[in-house]
């Protein structure tokens, strides 16, 4: 751009590109591109402009400081916490007291003076750091240094300069910069003046174009609360979490498959009192904000957009920042905003071809749980440290339990076990750092600081799913490493069994053809918790002064705040549950079981016990089929059906298949088909096809009969091992007795696969032998079964025997 570009005091938003991130820094580099470029685009950037590099490289010379900041910082020791912070104090106070070079301060001034005339007098701003090493693909620096907000009139302006100049060499910047290999002098600091969005008055939040956990690249992950950011990039609060799929929202349709109402405690505000020291101050929100989204759909699905457009234009996984401009009426425009954007530096780096697993070997008592951040377990002595100032005391190789972390915290973060916090979302600074580094953190444990105490010897397992548990003692567990570009192809389609929504975007990346079974049993117990038919009569209990029945309703209240419709709630959670599954594997099939819970185990839910019967022998009882068409049920069956119709039609998840479960007669298939079509399941329609469970021997021998209603089958071996030969499967007396190798049940298998051959339908197995038995699963391939569906930890051992066997009968692909 020339010399007079580069030595510029001030460039604005309109003048910058990434391609200056040497002049400007990574955020105002950043911010220029996303305004020339995006704006066009319908991506909203407030206007601002930057404070160069060469603004503050300018600062040290005419001040003269830069000699004797080298000369502090001659001896530092960033691994003795006491050196690093003498040291740290000592630049900050040279740079806060130096002498402000006047035409620098007239040029910033001018600047200002050009934004109150586009915004108004006195214009409120964000002064943030924009360092030149910042926003990386390696290596993030973001809150290395200091951010100021609610800014305003020109004294305000200039002060709030000189600590952010100041902060260049906060402990926490000195201690990245040499860990990361960067000297002291590597890196210059640039400063963004932008316009505030008054999301004080609203929300706002972080997003990543990529789902943070898993590295899956079809998701973005947003992350919001009530207020100022700064609550949610520290951890201050636990966030609402919301999932887009980014392919189908590309196609138009509605694709959010995940939405979780956050606890979101405190929100931050402007304190525009003159006798307050800091212009921005917490506040308790209320309950009703805490209950609610602070998204409505459509600004889910903007923000999604707007995701998916950025990394588009970047061309790489990204994390940025929103917010929103109050609420359109008292306070601003009510209109979204993006303030930042950078490269996503965790799974942008990593190795793909292999696969780590870690399990552990055995299970011990859980002293507190939280967010799983990564999939990793850590273990050590615990350390509980209350503030930063103690940070000294931490030793290497321990796990640091805390309330919540900001970068002072990072000089010991990097050297620790594990992470445990009280506080914070997926996106809070622990969360990202950790991940960063490749420790295992769990966040938001409430009270983990209470319950772990210091010198306690703890594992922390991020390796269970969603949810971090923190384990008394020291437990044995495993690393599994797979090369996946050494794992074979095999004719006979390997599919996963999946229950549990948080797993999917983790476990689609082990090889597949897609999900042979996908169980809703999982969402309606975990994501619902409460009886359809209680949330489908919701009014009806309300009206009741029994106190049973008003204790339900207070608990369904407590689940469902953010909805005024309760059935609406039951119809969301299922289209996200069973949503989140198939975009997991998207366009790959995924076969949905539908709700098969036996009548003991819908009187669990909450408020049950008012509509299920007690059986004598619910596992043969009313389940499955039965219960669909049967009016006393119908109602709650027509929910699940529109939450299904809802992931395939609103959301776009075409490859969700549906399986009807426990059809005791075709008869019976015929009633389910016809309540399905009545809720807008057309078989056929937009390529709905639906299977049958083959788990009952009259699905064997009608097999031709529900081979003309059903478009395939799929064989559920443990039931029908059981009903083969008169087992109870829940009792231990009669365990031993038979499995389904034996031969009663391999003859009713191979007649099946037979009938469905012969008439062209689809066949796999879903039940669990295969995963257990490799001789069980050559024997299948023999039969020429299309699929089989695995539990996921057994789906590549049992690929190499399906390869195997394929090899030896010639059928092996090429």
């Amino acid at each position: 751009m020339g010399q007079a570009h580069d030595e510029k005091l001030i460039l604005w938003f309109d003048e910058i590109g990434i391609e200056d991130v040497p002049l400007v820094g990574g955020k105002n580099a950043s911010l220029g591109e996303m305004y020339q470029h995006l704006t066009g685009k319908g991506v909203a950037v407030p206007h601002g402009f930057a404070i160069t590099a060469y603004a503050y490289r300018y600062l040290l010379k005419e001040a003269g400081i830069e000699a004797e900041i080298r000369q502090v910082l001659s001896d530092l020791n960033t691994e003795d916490m006491a050196n690093l912070a003498e040291r740290g104090a000592k630049c900050r106070d040279i740079i806060r007291n130096a002498p402000f070079p006047p035409l620098l301060r007239d040029e910033i001034i001018a600047a200002y003076k050009k934004m109150e005339a586009e915004y108004g007098p006195n214009v409120d701003v964000a002064v943030r750091s924009s360092a030149t090493a910042e926003d990386l693909p390696d290596a993030s620096f973001a809150g290395q240094q200091e951010t100021y907000l609610n800014i305003h009139g020109y004294d305000n302006i200039i002060q709030n300069c000189r600590k952010c100049f100041a902060s260049l060499f906060t402990n926490r910047a000195i201690s990245y910069r040499q860990h990361q290999g960067f000297g002291q002098f590597d890196v210059y600091l640039s400063i963004t003046i932008q316009k505030m969005v008054r999301s004080d008055s609203a929300c706002s939040g972080v997003m990543f174009s990529i789902d943070t956990e898993s590295g899956f690249k079809d998701a973005v992950f947003i992350t919001g609360a009530w207020g100022l950011g700064e609550n949610v990039v520290q951890g201050a609060v636990n966030p609402d979490e919301y999932y887009v799929f980014k392919p189908t929202l590309k196609q138009g349709k509605r694709p959010i498959v995940g939405k979780k109402v956050g606890s979101k405690a405190i929100k931050m505000i402007y304190d525009n009192d003159p006798s307050t020291p800091e212009p921005v101050r917490n506040i308790d929100t209320t309950p009703a904000e805490r209950n609610a989204y602070v998204l409505n759909d459509d600004e889910i699905l903007k923000l999604g957009s707007w995701a998916c457009i950025i990394e588009d234009h970047y061309k790489k996984g990204m994390d940025i920042e929103w917010a929103k401009d109050g609420d359109g009426v008292n306070v601003g425009t009510g209109k979204l905003f993006i303030v930042q954007a950078r490269p996503e530096t965790v799974h942008s780096q990593a190795n793909k071809g292999m696969m780590e697993t870690y399990k552990l070997l055995e299970k011990g008592n859980v002293i507190a749980k939280g967010l799983a951040v990564g999939s990793k377990i850590g273990q050590g002595i615990a350390h509980c440290i209350a503030d930063a100032k103690d940070i000294g005391t931490f030793r290497k190789g321990e796990v640091l339990v805390t309330d919540m972390t900001d970068p002072d915290w990072e000089p010991i973060m990097k050297i620790a076990s594990a992470i445990i916090t009280n506080r914070g979302g997926r996106t809070c600074h622990a969360a990202i750092i950790s991940r960063e580094l490749g420790i295992p953190c769990v966040i938001g444990t409430g009270d983990g600081s209470e319950r772990i105490k210091t010198g306690q010897a703890i594992t922390a397992s991020c390796a269970e799913g969603e949810t971090g548990n923190v384990y008394e003692g020291l437990l044995k567990f495993e690393v599994q490493k797979t090369d996946l570009g050494s794992l074979p192809k095999t004719k006979t389609k390997i599919m996963m069994n999946l229950a549990i929504p948080e797993k999917a975007f983790t476990e689609c990346q082990i090889p597949n053809d897609g999900v042979g079974l996908a169980r809703e049993e999982f969402v309606i117990n975990s994501h619902i918790g409460l009886h359809p038919l209680a949330l489908y009569n919701y009014e009806e209990l309300k009206k009741s002064s029994d106190p049973e029945k008003q204790e339900v309703v207070r608990q369904i209240d407590a689940k469902t705040g953010a909805y005024a419709d309760k059935k609406q709630f039951f119809i969301d959670k299922v289209a996200e549950g069973v949503g989140r599954i198939a975009a997991g594997f998207y366009p790959k099939d995924v076969i949905v079981r539908l709700s098969d819970f036996k009548s003991n185990e819908y009187a669990n839910l909450v408020g049950g016990h008012f509509y299920e019967p007690e059986e004598e022998n619910p596992m043969i009882g009313w389940r499955g089929a039965s219960r669909y068409y049967d009016p006393k049920y119908r109602p709650a069956f027509e929910l699940e059906c529109k939450g299904l119709l809802k992931a395939r039609n609103d959301m776009g998840l075409t490859n969700i298949k549906l399986m009807v479960p426990f059809c005791r007669t075709p008869e019976e298939g015929k009633k389910v088909i016809q309540v399905m079509r009545e809720c807008g399941l057309v078989q056929g329609e937009n390529g709905l096809e639906l299977y049958v469970m083959c788990e009952i021997p009259s699905n064997v021998i009608c097999a031709d009969a529900f081979a003309d209603i059903f478009d395939g089958f799929s064989i559920g071996s443990n039931d029908l091992t059981q009903l083969t030969y008169g087992l109870d499967r829940d009792s231990g007396i009669l365990t031993g007795i038979a499995d389904e190798r034996h031969e009663a049940v391999k003859e009713m298998i191979r007649m099946v696969i037979k009938t469905a051959k012969r008439r062209g339908r689809k066949i796999g197995i879903c039940g669990q032998g295969p995963s257990d038995f490799p001789d069980f699963a050559t024997f299948l391939v023999e039969l020429g079964i299309d699929s089989m569906s695995l539990i996921p930890d057994t789906a590549i051992k049992t690929r190499m025997a399906v390869h195997e066997k394929e090899k030896e009968l010639g059928i092996a692909p090429k």
